[in-house]
This record gives C-alpha cells, structure tokens and sequence, in this order.
C-alpha cells in the first residue's frame, strides 16, 4: 500500500483539477485561443523547445564524451525518453530512468551517472534562480536586492566544484574498499576538470535560455504581460517539478507555479489559470512529440 499512495495521490490531482478546470474557465473556453494562434508562431515556439532538447542532449554528450563516443544520436534518443518519462510520471520519479538508460545505451554505471544528473539538476536549479532575480528586476525597489543576490548566487557552482575536487582527491588517497575510497568514486561523477565543468555551465545557461524563452512566448499567446511576467511565470511552473506531491504530468501543481508567478505582476487569477493550462498543454504536446520521434532514432546498446 505504501508503494501505492504517490501513483494514487497523482491520479487524484489531475482528476480534481480536470473538474476544476471545467467548473471555473470550462476546457471548450478555455482550449478556443489555439484556433487563431498562426501556425508558425506554434511552429516557431515548438522548434525552440526543440533545440533546447538539442542543447540539453549536448550537455550530457559532451560530458560523458568518453563513454559515447560518437553516439549523439543515441543520446538524443536517451534524452527524449528522459524527458517524456521525468514529465509524465509523478514526485520526480521518472528520474530514475537516468541511471537505467545510461546503463542501457552506453553501459554507464549507476555509481557515475547518478552523481552527474544531481550536477546537472544542481546547475539547473541555479540557473533558473538566476533567471528568477533577473525578472523581478521591474518590481519596485529590488533592483538592489537583485545585485547583493546575483554577487552571492553566482560564484555557487564553482566553489562547490572546487571544494568536491579537493575533498575527491583526499579522499582517493584511502584503501580501496574503504569508505571513503567508496565516496570519492562517486565523487568521480561530478566535472573532472575545470574545461568540463565551465562547458556543462554554459550549456546549462544556452538551453534555459531558450527553453524559458519560448515558453515565455507561449505564454504572452495566452494573455496579454510584459516580458518579465512571462518569464517569472515560466520559472515558476518548472520549479514545482521539485515539489514532493504532484499530479500525473505535474497536472494542477504546474499550473498553480505558473499562477503564483504571475499574480505579483498584477496578472488577474483566472486569467493566469487560463494561460498556465495552455502553456502546461504545449509543454506536454512537445514532450509527447519528442518521445514518439525517439522511438524514430535507431540505435542499441553502445559500449
């Protein structure tokens, strides 16, 4: 029963948010702005979130270059699947696929890729704080407040890889099989190098960039706010992917992250409902789209 209660709790939140949906906006209302949307805006945006998938997929290969060796396509097929599940299974669970993909398509180990996705999802946390200080920048009297946390903010991830570099080699010097020797292994997933660790950061600002970017786009489809406020919404509904309780799909989480974002920009409630479901809808239509062109990408167990 225990193993039982997430899936459920899931279920219930997007069934309880489908009715509430229906009950305050109404789906048919609500779904009408996607017929006078121009194509190739939809095309245009979807294409972004496209390449951020690109760039994300260029992040991992070229820090697992090594144990890729030439597979890019192999990996882009890997990320699609990661996204589509880590989108569509509740409380963070499709995470786990990581390890379990990596060891399927290039036979890395769980002890190697476990630490870098916690890197990544590290770097990505950051980078979306950063995003998020940037666009309170219209908000009255925070300009100050958003310098002093930029100059705090900024330095994180490379002091934190300076600090694990230095405590991975102490620890390296122990017996093996001691534990010790053991953490410092794991250590061994994180940047081996000050080469690798600034690309994976660079690569992390490129793909939220773009990511944010058309996201904020769809958003301003939706309903008419300044560029900041679609921004803060953006940010705002990803961050709840790392809340412990959600629904399928993040149904009715994503959207109230959306919502709380927008609120404080003077965006009315119902309003920001309406353009929260539909952004939630394009990022589930490009997630979908993405997992059914990986089953496109041939390729097999590399390694």
């Amino acid at each position: 029963m225990k193993q039982l209660w997430r899936p459920l709790t899931g279920a219930v939140i997007l069934v309880g948010f489908a009715v509430f949906v229906e009950r305050y906006l109404g789906w048919a209302a609500l779904l009408a702005p996607w017929r006078e949307l121009p194509w190739w805006e939809t095309l245009l945006a979807s294409g972004l979130a496209v390449f951020s998938y690109w760039v994300r997929t260029a992040r991992l290969f070229d820090y697992f270059h090594a144990e890729m060796r030439g597979g890019f396509a192999l990996c882009f097929k890997l990320t699609l699947q990661h996204n589509l599940l880590n989108n569509l299974l509740p409380m963070r669970s499709g995470e786990l696929s990581f390890p379990m993909l990596m060891s399927r398509y290039f036979s890395v180990p769980a002890r190697r890729s476990v630490p870098a996705l916690l890197w990544f999802r590290a770097l990505d946390l950051h980078t979306l704080a950063i995003f998020a200080l940037l666009a309170l920048q219209p908000v009255g009297g925070a300009t100050p407040y958003i310098v002093v946390g930029l100059l705090v903010w900024l330095p994180l991830p490379l002091l934190t890889f300076i600090y694990a570099q230095r405590l991975r080699e102490a620890l390296n010097k122990h017996d093996a099989g001691g534990w010790r020797h053991q953490l410092g292994q794991l250590l061994t997933g994180l940047p081996q190098g000050r080469g690798a660790f600034w690309r994976a950061w660079g690569w992390t600002l490129v793909n939220w960039a773009v990511k944010l970017a058309a996201f904020a786009w769809v958003l301003r489809f939706f309903i008419g706010i300044s560029v900041p406020a679609a921004w803060m919404g953006a940010i705002a509904g990803d961050l709840t992917s790392v809340l412990p309780v959600h629904g399928i799909a993040g149904a009715g989480t994503y959207e109230a992250g959306v919502v709380a974002g927008l609120v404080p920009y003077g965006v009315e409630p119902a309003a920001a409902l309406a353009a929260a479901v539909n952004l939630h809808l394009f990022l589930l239509g490009t997630t979908l789209a993405g997992g059914a062109a990986s089953l496109l990408i041939k390729g097999g167990r590399r390694g």
